[in-house]
């Protein structure tokens, strides 16, 4: 309204001319001059601005139907940015999600068990010499706190803590091996997505049917993840500068730390920017027929203004990651702790790494169909 008032108002200051006045000499169009001033440049520079004018059509004919909430150096306004949605709480999705996933869990636990013994064959199980070695260290570190002793729940969160990087597979992998472990990763991925979609729709889809159909998109999901892997750059970037860093005391000048705080805090801020919508067009690329640049871009439409839910989301998951773990790891270490210091036939049974390793997969299924009900949610919600 302030800026409708200020227009009128102008526009009733503004001297009104006679028509009785004499009417200006015609002067030449600008556009006749620009283009007479083109005509007379080299025939190489008159192609390369032709050439330069279609393309900046054609970028700008494709950035016309994307989303734009904010314009360069012009203020951009709260109701204009701010894009509401209708999506449960963070407690009701998290307990949505456990409910898909157990209400077919004939299905995802059959998928599991596959997965398991792919890795386990493919990858390798975590060593439990290795595992020993954890436990080792753990009794030789506690032999100076309370007198030489600790009890079996902290020592069992200490190995949890220790092991619980290694996700239950072998620590001293190959590059064939890392190989092997991303592509059944993203297998793993694309096939939930498929039994998700079609359980969503109402649909009763086998685990076969899902094994033999939904690879056909894994090519452009591992260029999408490709993306992924360049946006990460700048946090991989802060974590290579700051162990240099502490090795050469740089930061123990203040000055030199603010500076440091500064550039980390713009690196990490760009990558979260980034991945934010780009862990939603790894659902988004799975849909048939979507290529993958498509997918990011719509993505990116998708969670422009909401990409601050989103990652109180993600963090909100990695508690309910970190619950996960404590609630099933840490029994499985207690009983594996209490059954070897009875029998010592068991000592050489890789228990625990199993167990990890499960989990784990359990856990990725989790996370995928958690950011996938988030995803549907926006998508199937209608905007104002």
């Amino acid at each position: 309204m302030a800026k409708t008032s200020s227009k009128t108002s102008r526009e009733a200051t503004s001297p009104k001319t006679s028509t009785s006045a004499k009417s200006p000499e015609p002067t030449k169009p600008a556009s006749s001059a620009k283009a007479k001033s083109a005509k007379n440049l080299p025939r190489p520079l008159r192609k390369l601005s032709r050439s330069f004018k279609k393309l900046q059509a054609k970028i700008q004919s494709k950035r016309a139907g994307h989303v734009h909430l904010h314009k360069t150096f012009k203020r951009s306004y709260r109701e204009d940015y701010q894009r509401k949605t209708e999506t449960p709480g963070l407690l009701s999705h998290a307990m949505t999600t456990f409910q898909l996933i157990f209400k077919h869990w004939k299905t995802f636990f059959a998928l599991i068990a596959i997965m398991t013994v792919a890795y386990i064959v493919l990858v390798g199980l975590l060593s439990e010499d290795l595992y020993q070695q954890f436990q080792t260290s753990i009794d030789e570190t506690s032999a100076g706190l309370a007198q030489g002793q600790i009890g079996n729940f902290a020592k069992a969160g200490l190995l949890l803590i220790s092991t619980i990087t290694t996700g239950g597979l072998d620590t001293g992998m190959g590059e064939v091996q890392t190989v092997f472990m991303i592509a059944l990763f993203l297998i793993m991925w694309l096939v939930t997505i498929y039994l998700l979609r079609h359980f969503l729709a109402g649909g009763k889809p086998k685990l076969r049917d899902a094994l033999y159909n939904a690879l056909g998109p894994f090519i452009s999901t591992l260029l999408v993840f490709v993306v992924i892997f360049i946006q990460a750059i700048p946090l991989m970037l802060v974590a290579i500068t700051y162990s240099a860093a502490i090795m050469t005391d740089f930061l123990s000048t203040p000055f030199y730390a603010l500076v440091y705080f500064i550039f980390a805090a713009l690196m990490v801020l760009l990558s979260v920017y980034l991945l934010s919508s780009s862990l939603v067009a790894l659902v988004a690329v799975t849909a048939p027929g979507v290529y993958p640049m498509v997918a990011l871009m719509n993505a990116s439409d998708l969670m422009a203004g909401r990409r601050t839910r989103l990652i109180l989301r993600l963090l909100y998951l990695l508690f309910v990651v970190a619950i996960i773990y404590l609630v099933a790891m840490l029994p499985i270490i207690l009983i594996d702790l209490w059954l070897k210091s009875i029998w010592t036939w068991l000592a050489g049974w890789p228990i625990v790494p199993l167990a990890l390793l499960i989990v784990t997969c359990f856990v990725f299924i989790y996370a995928t169909t958690y950011l996938y009900r988030y995803y549907r949610w926006l998508l199937d919600y209608k905007e104002q």
